[in-house]
């Protein structure tokens, strides 16, 4: 049985919020979901405007959310009003000191290459199903181009054969965060392995549309994994080749683009780069704005502490013995 939802005193005020948010070319897909949510919530109680009672039962709908995603949905909510009463003085706006409990952040784990070569056996004994006979294929490739281009989960899910290129061995990633398009061209490891998968994937009987999705699942026709679907997936492989760090934690997928950047850091001091002007190509590669959201993905763990600390000291080591002595 469907709900009605009844027009809301919220809709026209959304409407004009995303309206001017996305003028100033924010996208706001996500922001747009939260908002609809509350409304449809509103709706079930017609003539209900936004209030402070309304506002805490329709946080108390999502009590499998994690605090920091709730506390995110919540800031939302507020941004949107504060707007609202612009033009609307009396209106309601949450007061952020009974929102929820911000969590500490949690530090990735970052994969060994070693990690990967296990993940990529494991995914040979991945069986195949009726809805995805190219599961193994799939996983294979997901976790390839997420390790070695340090795609986004989104991104990859989106790319279709039309952003694929492989002859050149590029991969166009199309408006992703930020707005951004960007060129990412592959190691010749990762192009092989592209070009292998791209024989399987267009073989009779899936689509050769170049709108079709790139990582395909065939179950009711050609659609695209979805996030939940690829990450289960990928995190079964992480359990299956024990990956996990000395304090015996498991990574999330996200940890992938971490474990990217940290691994470019320890290529270039190995290869004695000039990693400071590197910086901005890694941001650029990664779809970065600049190199301070870059620097969030630059963890200095142990294993590049002393190849950093090596290189000083063969740099500088005969100095600093001098001043000492």
């Amino acid at each position: 049985m469907t709900t009605m939802i009844s027009p809301t005193l919220l809709d026209r005020p959304i409407a004009t919020w995303l309206a001017h948010q996305r003028a100033l070319g924010c996208r706001y897909d996500l922001e747009e979901w939260v908002l609809n949510s509350l409304r449809r919530f509103i709706g079930r109680t017609p003539g209900q405007d936004l209030d402070r009672e309304t506002f805490d039962r329709w946080c108390a709908t999502f009590p499998h959310l994690a605090s920091n995603t709730l506390l995110y949905r919540q800031r939302i909510v507020r941004r949107f009003c504060l707007h609202r009463r612009r033009k609307e003085p009396d209106c309601f706006v949450p007061a952020s000191l009974y929102f929820a409990r911000p969590e500490a952040f949690q530090r990735p784990v970052i994969i060994e290459p070693e990690q990967i070569a296990r993940m990529l056996t494991a995914v040979s004994k991945m069986p195949a199903t009726s809805g995805s006979p190219l599961r193994s294929e799939v996983y294979r490739m997901a976790v390839i181009l997420l390790y070695t281009t340090r795609l986004r989960r989104g991104e990859l899910l989106r790319l279709t054969l039309a952003d694929c290129d492989p002859e050149s061995g590029v991969l166009r990633v199309r408006g992703s965060k930020f707005h951004k398009s960007r060129i990412l061209p592959l190691s010749t490891d990762a192009h092989a392995e592209l070009r292998d998968y791209l024989h399987m994937r267009l073989a009779p009987p899936f689509s050769k549309d170049p709108d079709t999705p790139l990582l395909i699942n065939a179950k009711g026709g050609p659609r695209p994994y979805t996030g939940t679907g690829i990450s289960g997936g990928i995190g079964t492989l992480f359990k299956a080749a024990h990956v996990q760090d000395s304090e015996g934690r498991c990574p999330r997928v996200h940890d992938l683009r971490y474990s990217f950047a940290v691994g470019a850091l320890i290529r270039w001091y190995l290869e004695g780069a000039d990693v400071q002007s590197n910086l901005p190509k890694l941001a650029m590669y990664m779809g970065h704005v600049s190199i301070v959201s870059t620097a969030h993905y630059l963890h200095f763990i142990p294993k590049l502490r002393a190849i950093a600390s090596d290189r000083f000291e063969s740099a500088f080591g005969d100095l600093v013995r001098e001043a000492v002595t």
